[in-house]
């Protein structure tokens, strides 16, 4: 039979029966067959059509489809009562004597369901089976720029076969500068995009429309297209056009993390008083991974007694599902929810799960809980995981004051996922719970974790007394002997004004190290510098890694504590104290949008990683506002750039104060590592507490270079404050061990066996432990006076403390004494150095006199043959200018002495303008020359050093802007792979 070239399609549309399912609008129709498509028509008979509970019949003529896929179907949401709820559609096939089904079953209404008043719908189709794009529409920021016409857009495929048909974008306010944000669903893959069509119906009283660009994303594919326009679509502008054809800027081309349409069902129960108004979220777990906490809304009434509620999502690739977790956070009386099951469709494969409750989330029923996780069943299950009770007591310390009035919330986290952030609100054992010295129990249902690896525990900061001393938390699974409980201790503070200022902490096993297995992710976040940009509400940040998530953060307390944060042009710096996540792939950053002056302006992100050696750069410059831009509080930003910087590790610094009268000290602390391969920068140990009081104990993390075996430590003070002796009792560092066996080399190539991976498993938790024993005072007034002291691991070095006698020979030439502190480092061959020590105790009373010798004593672990010393003023007193003649130093343990010529000025107004000099030493003969030969001497003296030594030319650039100068004295020092520069003054002429 001859298929005519016009063909006829019979075209019936049944109106749902629930209440207001009729409609006023004009519905619109586009049949789509294997030979192109019907474009929009309108559905229009002269009857009153599309009443409730109706049948209405439409013939359209066109060109034969072939075998029909589907149809798009919608209405302009005109007229008194626009929503519509649609049954189904059947089409019948003249020519081809064909007849296809549309089950819809769905409401096509702004304020129903998911908001959508038009719908992609496949040929026998019980599920929304399209493909997501998230469109987003900029209207330019000129003048007259916004539009009252209704936008539409065609999203055309990559060869240009396939598109969208005519989508109209409603909802949108198309403002001037304003960013409308549509999600439109369709039964297609056709991302990556040739082009995008858009233009407007050139209806209303301001009809014209400057288009900026539009930018489409595709969570499928992961690509997102940016199409600009910056033209005008009006008629009486420009080139008068009301629609245009875009083209992709491929430079701006971004590919995000790809994600897959999902069907999520929830079922309500039909028991009395199953309904909620509270809103509903839920996070989902598979083999691969875990989804992020998402937040169940849309426009309709939902979670009522005895409804099932349908909502799209996308989902990454998080392998096989294993469990969902679904809760709310209303505790009143009257939010309580009866959930039956969810269920989730995967709409592109129909993989299928299913998530059996059939119990309460509801403070007055059953176990008093408002979260509840289930394990997946189905035939993609291959094992139904049982759901455990874990009785987690937290211990509160027994400190003056650690006790806590916060909302404290744990997350177990373990070989098979977490259980989210639990509030501990229901004690099973007191009624005032986290109490100085309790014990406080409570019940952790979840589906089973395996091994419990690791706590993370916390609270809000609020109430009158929140911070809280945090002894340790103990976990076991309810029905398991006590022997099989897992110690996760913690003595420290979660509080805003102790210790680092945290209050949440990762806690591990007794006999592992939080420490040193947590990394530290040290966050920059910049607000922008313009008018309103600052903002009043709370920030958070998620990072996303190759290993693993962080929680979602809130940047509470602030390393630079700055005050008020997110102030206008200025940069806000937090840590985050996590399990190593890999290398960050993206971060989630918003607010809550609370406060009077919620918006903020974000400029950018910059988050520092030193243990992995890499600084991220996260560019935003946009506005997380709801009043502003596309009306997002929050934002996914992908790193511009991921830049190498030194790599460090983390060491445990336990230094404990003496147990004796005024052993404490207010001073500054300090301390310095030496190892076999170099050593550390100045470590300040300090943090928010008091420390160093005496018989106390003080615990600190620092991040520094790796410096292998560690032979010795410096540590000191500076003197300053009231009380500040110190009497040191005892340090003790800990680091993770590095593997460095051959066999391991040997084996990179080789596919490691299971028992080869647990043993360096097991290697790598290995840890360094170092104890230096000091019982000594570092105070001007007690013992040797001194405030620095070197110290070797005990019981583990032959190194010994060596006395280096040093005589410093002021020049004769007029006015070569100084009045300014004079500071000394000497350094040994491949044995360290002293670091830079004060000279303060000369024989004479007053030191660095014209033509005087000032003899000083400094100790320090012996430095073997010396090689150099470096020796600089700080310019103060009256006459800061110094000649220095030479340094002649003795050790006394070898008897041998060394001489180190300067013969030159240290002053900024004589000679090249420094006030450091780095000196090397020459022979006995050589300083002994004679007087006639001084010229000669001098000329050979700089030759000699200058062989030894490297020049490097400093450029300081001042910013130009309002008072970017400063008086202050500005110092600089330059770090190499062998040694750094020490202290160098940017006061000189040179």
């Amino acid at each position: 039979m001859d298929v005519p070239k016009i063909n006829k399609y019979v075209v019936r549309v049944f109106t749902g029966e629930v209440s207001g399912s009729g409609t006023d609008a004009d519905v619109f129709i586009n049949i789509f067959g294997e030979k192109g498509d019907t474009g929009v028509r309108k559905l229009d008979n002269d009857n009153d059509n599309f009443e409730k509970g109706a049948e209405d019949k439409f013939t359209l003529d066109a060109p034969n489809l072939g075998r029909l896929r589907k149809i798009n179907i919608g209405h302009n949401n005109k007229g008194g009562s626009a929503g519509w709820f649609l049954a189904k559609v059947i089409i019948e096939d003249i020519g081809n004597k064909c007849v296809y089904q549309f089950p819809v079953g769905r409401w096509f209404a702004l304020d129903e369901d998911d908001g959508k008043i038009q719908r992609d719908i496949l040929v026998g189709g019980t599920e929304a089976t399209g493909i997501v794009y998230n469109v987003a529409v900029v209207t330019g920021d000129i003048r007259g720029a916004g539009t009252n016409s209704k936008i539409h857009v065609i999203l055309h495929g990559s060869k240009g076969l396939k598109n969208s048909g005519k989508i109209f974008l409603e909802g949108g306010e198309f403002e001037r500068a304003r960013t409308d944000l549509f999600n439109v669903e369709i039964a297609a893959l056709l991302s990556p995009l040739s082009r995008v069509s858009i233009g407007h119906d050139n209806c209303g009283v301001s009809s014209g429309w400057f288009c900026e660009k539009v930018v489409v994303y595709c969570p499928f594919t992961g690509i997102e297209q940016t199409f600009p326009c910056g033209k005008w679509l009006d008629e009486d502008e420009g080139d008068g056009l009301i629609e245009r054809e875009l083209y992709e800027m491929v430079s701006l081309r971004q590919r995000r993390l790809k994600k897959s349409p999902w069907s999520l069902w929830i079922w309500t129960s039909d028991i009395k008083n199953a309904g909620t108004d509270a809103t509903i979220f839920f996070q989902i777990y598979g083999d691969k991974g875990k989804s992020d906490e998402m937040k169940l809304d849309n426009n309709s009434d939902n979670f009522e007694t005895g409804q099932t509620d349908k909502f799209m999502i996308e989902l990454p690739d998080l392998g096989t599902f294993y469990k969902l977790r679904i809760w709310h956070e209303k505790r009143n009386p009257f939010a309580g929810w009866h959930l039956n099951k969810v269920t989730l469709l995967k709409t592109l494969t129909k993989e299928k799960y299913t998530f059996n409750c059939g119990r309460w989330l509801d403070i007055n029923e059953d176990d008093n809980e408002i979260v509840r996780e289930l394990p997946a069943e189905g035939s993609l299950v291959t094992e139904v995981m049982p759901v455990i009770k874990y009785r987690v007591t937290v211990c509160t310390g027994t400190v003056s004051g650690s006790g806590t009035d916060a909302n404290v919330f744990v997350c177990l986290i373990g070989d098979q996922g977490d259980t989210g952030d639990r509030v501990l609100y229901n004690c099973i054992n007191t009624v005032n719970k986290f109490e100085k010295g309790n014990a406080d129990e409570f019940f952790v249902e979840a589906v089973t974790l395996k091994q419990v690896r690791r706590v993370r525990i916390g609270h809000d900061g609020k109430g009158g007394s929140s911070g809280w001393y945090l002894a340790k938390v103990i976990v076991r699974e309810e029905g398991q002997p006590e022997s099989e409980a897992v110690e996760f201790p913690c003595y420290r503070w979660l509080d805003k004004n102790e210790d680092d200022g945290q209050i949440v902490r990762e806690l591990v096993p007794a006999g592992e190290s939080p420490m040193l297995k947590n990394v530290s992710y040290h966050i920059s976040v910049k607000t922008g510098d313009i008018p309103g940009a600052s903002s009043d509400s709370k920030v958070f940040i998620k990072l996303y890694g190759e290993k693993a998530d962080s929680s979602k953060e809130t940047l509470l307390v602030s390393d630079n504590d700055l005050g008020n944060y997110f102030e206008r042009g200025r940069v806000d710096e937090f840590t985050i104290d996590t399990m190593d996540i890999g290398k960050i792939n993206r971060i989630l950053i918003g607010h809550d949008n609370v406060g009077l002056r919620s918006g903020w302006f974000l400029a950018s992100v910059q988050i520092t990683v030193p243990v992995q050696g890499r600084q991220y750069m996260f560019p935003c410059n946009r506005w997380l506002d709801k009043d502003e831009a596309d009306g997002r509080v929050e934002v996914e930003v992908y790193p511009s750039e991921v830049l190498p910087i030194e790599k460090l590790i983390n060491y445990e610094v336990s230094v404990v104060t003496g147990d004796v009268r005024a052993a404490g000290t207010n001073a500054k602390v300090f301390m310095q590592i030496y190892g076999e391969t170099g050593k550390t920068e100045l470590i300040i140990l300090e943090n928010r507490s008091n420390n160093f009081e005496r018989g106390a104990t003080d615990i600190f993390k620092r991040e520094a270079a790796d410096v292998g075996k560690i032979y010795k430590i410096r540590i000191g003070h500076d003197g300053t404050g009231i009380g500040d002796g110190w009497f040191l009792e005892s340090v003790t560092l800990k680091r993770l061990a590095t593997k460095t066996k051959e066999s391991d080399k040997k084996k990179k190539k080789k596919k490691k066996s299971e028992e080869e991976e647990e043993e360096e498993s097991k290697a790598e938790e290995l840890m360094d432990v170092y104890t230096f024993v000091a019982h000594r005072w570092l105070a001007k007034d007690e013992g040797d006076k001194e405030l620095v002291v070197e110290l070797v691991p005990d019981g583990e070095s032959d190194l010994e403390e060596n006395t280096y006698e040093v005589r410093v020979l002021t020049g004769s030439v007029w006015g070569s004494g100084t009045d300014a502190n004079v500071f000394l480092s000497i350094y040994g061959v491949g044995r360290g150095d002293t670091g830079e020590r004060q000279l303060k105790r000369s024989n004479n009373l007053n030191k660095f006199e014209k033509g005087q010798v000032d003899v000083f004593t400094i100790k320090a672990i012996d430095l073997g043959e010396l090689k150099k010393l470096r020796i600089r003023h700080d310019n103060t007193g009256a006459s800061p200018s110094w000649f220095l003649e030479r340094v002649e130093i003795v050790d006394l343990k070898e008897s041998t002495t060394y001489y180190f010529p300067c013969q030159r000025w240290l002053a900024v107004e004589e000679d090249d303008g420094q006030i450091v000099r780095e000196l090397v030493p020459v022979d006995e003969a050589f300083v002994k020359k004679d007087a006639e030969n001084d010229g000669q001497s001098l000329a050979t003296l700089g030759l000699e050093q200058k062989a030894k030594s490297t020049t490097y030319n400093v450029k300081v650039k001042t910013g130009d802007k309002k008072n970017a100068g400063t008086d202050a004295n500005v110092f600089i020092t330059l770090y190499g792979s062998k040694d750094d520069t020490g202290m160098a003054s940017c006061d000189g002429t040179g």
